[in-house]
């Protein structure tokens, strides 16, 4: 349970998740304060059923996941009550939304920084995670290792993380770089973090990132760009 006066918002981007993203505000646990949806151009009924079911909708042309987190950090930070946790979640009923309670747990209660829900192979469904999205979590994170002798095993989209470190850490990655930028760059100002385990659902429609060659393939530069960034500098 969240300590008193814990307030804490869900920031979901969403690009033609018009299946999906009821199921997924539907099981969002009812300790959130605010869930805001950030249509990322959606040309379907996406900010209609969101908004029905409860959500704070807002419109984001310019196309990129990272272009869709920004706006709704945009939209918090005119927000008179900020929250202390921001939690990132995808649209499209891959993750299990419930177990929100369980990321946001170590930054409750053991003041933790950042937390990732990490995808483990034992909790994921079969085809859930496409071969180029294994191989480069483990590429990503084997760099990490590497480089800053970091414990991540996962860039798993669902994570929750203190705003104000947030907002410490600059964020400007517009694409698809920027779960790999939050970890390099919580890494870089030494904050603490914990992996928790979550389950992990075949994705109700196509992946915009893993399901295409293209989009898999500017993923990965993306996300080995911002590691040797950050890996060569002193």
């Amino acid at each position: 349970m969240p300590r008193p006066n814990t307030i804490i918002n869900v920031i979901i981007p969403a690009f033609n998740e018009a299946d999906s993203i009821g199921l997924v505000l539907a099981d969002i646990p009812a300790m959130v304060d605010e869930v805001i949806v950030v249509s990322n151009n959606s040309t379907d009924a996406t900010e209609a059923n969101a908004s029905q079911a409860g959500a704070t909708v807002l419109k984001e042309s310019r196309r990129g996941y990272g272009f869709a987190c920004l706006k709704g950090l945009e939209y918090v930070a005119q927000k008179e009550n900020k929250p202390d946790i921001i939690v990132f979640l995808d649209g499209d009923y891959s993750d299990y939304p419930e177990q929100l309670t369980e990321l946001v747990a170590p930054i409750i209660e053991s003041n933790v920084d950042l937390v990732i829900g990490a995808r483990n192979k034992k909790l994921r469904e079969a085809g859930s995670m496409t071969f180029p999205q294994i191989f480069g979590n483990w590429l990503a994170t084997t760099l990490m290792k590497l480089f800053f002798n970091s414990r991540f095993t996962d860039l798993g989209p669902f994570r929750a993380i203190k705003y104000d470190k947030l907002v410490a850490l600059n964020m400007e990655d517009e694409t698809y770089g920027w779960t790999v930028e939050m970890q390099l760059k919580a890494l870089k100002k030494n904050y603490s973090y914990e992996e928790i385990p979550v389950r992990y659902r075949n994705r109700i429609g196509v992946s915009k990132v893993s399901g295409t060659v293209k989009g898999a393939i500017f993923a990965g530069v993306k996300i080995l760009t911002w590691i040797f960034k950050y890996g060569l500098k002193k």
